[in-house]
């Protein structure tokens, strides 16, 4: 089966109603397909979290590095992408395809692994104010756990090619490509190596990619953000998120159209791609 069709059949199990509070039936279904899809590879770690009296999830799986030298002692990169949608949307883009890529790159590390070892987590509650990865990067800071990198996988099917289609918050529009055919790596000054690494990796499987270090935690940008990447940045912590830029591109972000028919899936294939060949290539 190829990297496309396996990338099909997560979005055609996730793509559903599941807000937290006002679709349970649906949340709990994909927290499930998560759960049964890590366990694939490895035993699956529950962080357990509550919110307004409620046990939310974050779904964690392990992957050792390259048994080679001294890579058992290299610190983790972590990679998150949250399952949570909001009210009365499908939730397609956001975040269905973060969720399949990442279920894709566990499936791809457990059987060639990285040189790092890698910490795939699925996040709840991102859409309530990006909670489930607040909570997650504060137990990992109060154990005083090193990561190499973090990095959020927040959108990242939705491609128009038409110029004009892309847009920003001022002034990146004199820097930045007007089409919306690009992925986006967005991270603090700490990772600009590493942006330009993945970056590289990703244009080499022939998908465009544009980069950005944010200073200051990205507050003089705010739209820089709005992902699980930010209390990772509000910790002290690299992280980057790999993002189709969201509402700055795609007109369903929010809305009940966010079906997978709005998708390009050869697209979101090319960034699974990139990313695997990127993530390889870290030193």
């Amino acid at each position: 089966m190829t990297l496309k069709e396996q990338l099909q059949i997560h979005l055609h199990e996730i793509v559903r109603e599941r807000d937290p509070f006002m679709a349970t039936a649906g949340h709990f279904f994909v927290q499930e397909y998560i759960r049964q899809q890590f366990a694939q590879w490895g035993s699956v770690e529950i962080h357990t979290f509550k919110v307004r009296g409620k046990n939310c999830q974050n779904l964690i799986l392990n992957l050792p590095g390259q048994a080679v030298g001294n890579s058992r002692d290299l610190p983790p990169i972590l990679i998150g992408a949250h399952y949570d949608a909001v009210p009365g949307t499908p939730g397609a883009d956001d975040n269905a395809t973060g969720v399949a890529v990442l279920l894709e790159l566990a499936r791809i590390f457990a059987t060639d692994a990285a040189k790092y070892p890698l910490r795939l987590v699925a996040f709840d509650m991102e859409e309530y104010g990006l909670l489930g990865s607040a909570e997650y990067a504060a137990l990992l800071r109060q154990q005083q756990q090193p990561l190499r990198l973090m990095i959020s996988l927040e959108m990242l099917g939705y491609c128009n090619s038409t110029p004009g289609s892309q847009n920003y918050p001022p002034p990146l529009e004199k820097f930045y490509p007007n089409t919306g055919d690009f992925i986006a790596l967005i991270g603090n000054l700490r990772t600009i190596r590493d942006l330009i690494s993945l970056s590289r990796s990703i244009r080499k499987v022939g998908v465009a990619s544009q980069w950005l270090p944010v200073p200051n935690r990205g507050l003089i940008v705010r739209q820089t953000r709005l992902s699980d990447h930010a209390p990772f940045w509000d910790l002290g912590y690299s992280a980057i998120m790999v993002t189709d830029t969201a509402f700055l591109r795609n007109p369903h972000y929010h809305q009940s159209s966010d079906a997978i028919a709005t998708l390009d899936l050869d697209f979101l294939t090319g960034v699974c791609q990139g990313l695997v060949l990127g993530i390889r290539r870290l030193s």
